[in-house]
């Protein structure tokens, strides 16, 4: 009797055994996305399990499809990219690999977005006249690519985002036009300060004076217009704001094209990526946010040929450097 239960004691061991060996070591296939910081799709990109040998590469969407054990994890291994290990969530759709910062980040609209959120994006806008170190940042993508993420922007806030989307994005034109407001004055009161000193300055990393004449002459053919125009010119609109402080522009007359001119290219900006992000999605199912690095490209095209065929081709008299010719006030 005795032999008999211990018997029975021992199939009893053995059955839970099996059930444990089989919850560890039973695979199951883990289909998921592989997306970088940026919610851009990682194209091979290697995935490998962590118990085994298995391993894959993600396709042309980033998609792979490996077999793991309960509690496995993976590996995604790619060139550029952090070494990153994650345990298998079967709930998971997507797992991120960070990307190692590149120079040719500080060009990417979303690094800053995703790194810096509202505030760095506000500070751009303001630095990049009121500290004139803007001129070299993606000013006019980083804003059509806010419009995009202007929700996510606005949730940052301590209120929240308001849930309209709209809202949310009016609250941002605001801000950001705010931001761009004070920047043109802080630069309006340093040319009026610093007088002629600039137009004699040795050129530094962030100061080019070949920038500063050429927004001068921008300013002199265009007069107060060129406080509005300016704003859609990359370099130009550093340095505008400054050469009209230098000129003794009229403080009325400044305050009224710098308002009309930051609220009119935020808004441009701003509204264009919002509603062109929509259009497409719904109307072509083509999704402007995996796509971002053609449309960055092309407004960098469009906004600053115009700006680089005057730098590089445009004619200037040696005179100029020194030119106490009378500006339009």
């Amino acid at each position: 009797m005795k032999e008999l239960k211990s018997f029975y004691t021992l199939i009893i061991l053995l059955l839970f055994g099996c059930f444990i060996s089989n919850k560890l070591f039973a695979q199951s296939s883990v289909t998921a996305l592989v997306l970088d910081q940026y919610d851009d799709p990682l194209i091979g990109a290697t995935v490998k399990a962590g118990s085994s040998a298995a391993s894959t590469t993600t396709d042309s969407i980033g998609s792979f499809t490996i077999a793991v054990a309960a509690g496995d994890s993976i590996q995604i291994n790619k060139p550029g990219f952090v070494v990153t290990t994650l345990k298998v969530d079967s709930k998971e759709k997507a797992y991120i690999a960070r990307k190692e910062f590149g120079w040719k980040d500080l060009l990417n609209p979303k690094f800053y977005i995703k790194n810096g959120g509202l505030w760095l994006l506000l500070f751009i806008v303001f630095a990049e006249t009121g500290l004139m170190i803007g001129f070299f940042l993606p000013g006019d993508s980083l804003l059509f690519v806010a419009g995009i993420y202007s929700s996510s922007l606005i949730a940052t806030l301590p209120t929240g985002n308001t849930g309209s989307s709209f809202i949310d994005l009016l609250i941002l034109w605001i801000l950001i036009s705010l931001c761009g407001i004070l920047g043109n004055m802080v630069g309006y009161w340093f040319g009026k300060k610093s007088g002629r000193f600039l137009f004699t300055r040795k050129d530094t990393f962030f100061f080019k004076r070949r920038h500063l004449l050429r927004a001068k002459d921008f300013y002199e053919k265009h007069g107060g217009q060129a406080i509005v125009f300016a704003r859609f010119l990359p370099i130009v609109r550093t340095f505008a704001p400054i050469v009209a402080g230098i000129v003794e522009m009229g403080k009325k007359k400044f305050m009224f094209y710098n308002f009309i001119g930051c609220t009119t290219w935020v808004f441009s900006m701003l509204f264009a990526g919002h509603y062109l992000y929509k259009l497409f999605l719904d109307k072509l199912q083509f999704d402007l946010t995996k796509h971002l690095e053609v449309i960055v490209i092309g407004i960098i095209l469009v906004t600053t040929l115009p700006v680089l065929y005057k730098l590089f081709f445009g004619k200037r008299h040696d005179g100029d450097l020194h030119s106490d010719s009378p500006a339009k006030k």
